[in-house]
């Protein structure tokens, strides 16, 4: 394709000039071109009806002196006098000034030297954006985060003052109920609610909004759990591992709430007894977008390890519901030493996560 240039199109400078206007007339922001003593040479349609000025009222004018000396900036002086000599060229250069008849703007500018072969002085074109509305929309938009994180704030406290309010109730009256298996059922609840308060707490610290870290928040969550459900005198420990990964707040809330389920039914099932010595291992392994969540105990386990059958308790339809809302799958390994139960995402590497790898599991989901 033949390149045809402006030096070949427009040989005839009358016609050049008429180019150079229409195409400072044509452009949206307000432009002004400049002689070299900073005196108008042309300015765009934009800037005159901006600014409410005439055509004659600039053109050949200083630009300091036009509209009631309104352009007497002492930053623009700074752009126009120093750093345009200097560089030649100055982007998104900010000024804030009260205009008649417009009010407080702030105005980002653009400022070009321009040489010519010809021998012709140089001359400045100045690019003129007012970014006032944008500057207010986003000071908005940033005074309504900060409201925003205040009620979320807010809420999230008066949601756990609740839980634990509704904690003591069900407490209260399990000690209160002559069926043993209401009050069974009683603790139960109890315990979930308090399990609930602590998936909460720990998304509130993570910061809720946003995308969560998950190994920091599952630590996190795990010392609240091991405060809440493991006296000091037993001797069960839990750790976390795993790789670095994030998800929503919405699905850290879930395996926050399957992890609850899972260390209640390990602390439940896979200890009988007060006096055993026990560790849980919960481990986040990521692999692209899918990741694995395995909870495992050394408990009791099952003798024959073959695969172990979940009870069809409240806690088995928890985990199984949660898992189905984030596309998961549960699967429950049990043998004599321990038992791994692996919330996982589509595929995976077919390795054992790093719980596996300690010999330790978890139990069958029984409650």
């Amino acid at each position: 394709m033949q390149k045809i240039n402006f030096r070949e199109q427009f040989s005839n400078v009358a016609d050049a000039c008429a180019l150079a206007q229409s195409i400072v007339d044509t452009v949206r922001e307000p432009v002004v071109v400049l002689d070299k003593e900073l005196r108008v040479i042309a300015a765009s349609r934009s800037f005159y009806s901006s600014f409410k000025v005439s055509p004659e009222e600039t053109q050949g004018r200083l630009l300091y002196a036009l509209g009631d000396g309104q352009w007497d900036i002492p930053k623009l002086r700074v752009l126009l006098d120093k750093i345009i000599p200097e560089h030649g060229v100055m982007e998104d250069y900010e000024v804030e000034h009260d205009f008649p008849n417009l009010g407080h703007r702030t105005m980002r500018l653009n400022a070009r030297q321009v040489f010519y072969e010809g021998g012709a002085d140089t001359t400045i074109l100045l690019g003129i954006e007012d970014v006032t509305e944008r500057h207010l929309l986003e000071r908005q938009k940033d005074e309504l985060l900060i409201q925003k994180d205040l009620l979320l704030n807010e809420v999230q406290h008066r949601i756990a003052n609740s839980l634990q309010i509704i904690a003591g109730i069900i407490l209260s009256k399990a000690s209160t109920v002559s069926s043993e298996e209401a009050r069974l059922h009683l603790h139960d609840t109890h315990d979930r609610v308090i399990s609930f308060a602590a998936v909460q707490q720990q998304l509130s610290a993570s910061g809720i909004i946003g995308p969560i870290e998950m190994v920091p928040y599952l630590k996190r969550l795990s010392d609240a759990l091991a405060t809440s459900m493991i006296s000091g005198s037993r001797p069960v420990t839990m750790k976390v591992a795993g790789a670095a990964g994030s998800l929503s707040s919405r699905q850290a809330e879930s395996i926050g709430l399957i992890t609850t389920e899972l260390v209640m039914n390990v602390l439940m099932h896979a200890f009988p007894s007060e006096s055993m010595q026990g560790q849980i291992n919960i481990a986040y392994d990521v692999d692209g977008a899918n990741w694995k969540l395995s909870v495992a105990d050394n408990g009791i386990g099952r003798p024959d390890g073959v695969f172990a059958q979940p009870k069809t308790g409240l806690g088995t339809g928890i985990v199984k519901a949660l898992a189905q809302e984030l596309n998961a799958k549960v699967e429950t390994v049990a043998g004599p030493d321990g038992t791994i139960v692996s919330i996982t995402h589509a595929t995976f590497a077919a390795t054992e996560s790093r719980a596996a790898s300690t010999a330790t599991g978890v139990s069958a989901l029984g409650h």
